[in-house]
């Protein structure tokens, strides 16, 4: 879960290199979205590993419809990104967090200024992952 008090501050903008990823059109199924949030984060691979312990790399349900966070409904996505605390300013500088693009887009802005904090709920998963590599679980 990506919760976020407002002491944190506004994120800001981050440029997005994703031209080299298949385009997200392709990525239907959960093995796809693996791959490409894998792909995505090959530069920051524990953002992969939090993605694993938080969606288990689900964008979409059964019915299409962005997947929700079962303990707190406001945690949307593949990264589970909270509603509350950051669909407005993901408006703001135009990023839709109900696309996967969108989802691993602010899921990266949220390390890139925080670390790892955000997911800290879900650290028993990923924090194994993270002790290999500390260099890469900043923060």
């Amino acid at each position: 879960m990506v919760l976020f008090s407002a002491l944190y501050g506004a994120p800001q903008a981050i440029e997005n290199s994703a031209s080299a990823l298949p385009a997200v059109q392709e990525v239907t199924s959960s093995t796809n979205v693996e791959d490409y949030t894998r792909s995505y984060f090959k530069d920051t691979p524990i953002l992969a590993e939090v993605a694993k312990c938080e969606s288990k790399f689900t964008q979409l349900d059964k019915n299409g419809k962005v997947v929700r966070g079962r303990i707190n409904r406001a945690d949307v996505g593949v990264m589970q990104i909270n509603e509350y605390y950051h669909l407005d300013q993901s408006k703001k500088i135009g990023m839709d967090i109900y696309t996967l693009e969108g989802n691993l887009a602010y899921g990266k802005l949220i390390y890139d200024k925080y670390g790892t904090k955000p997911w800290s709920a879900s650290e028993k998963c990923w924090g194994k992952y993270a002790v290999k590599t500390p260099e890469l679980a900043k923060k």
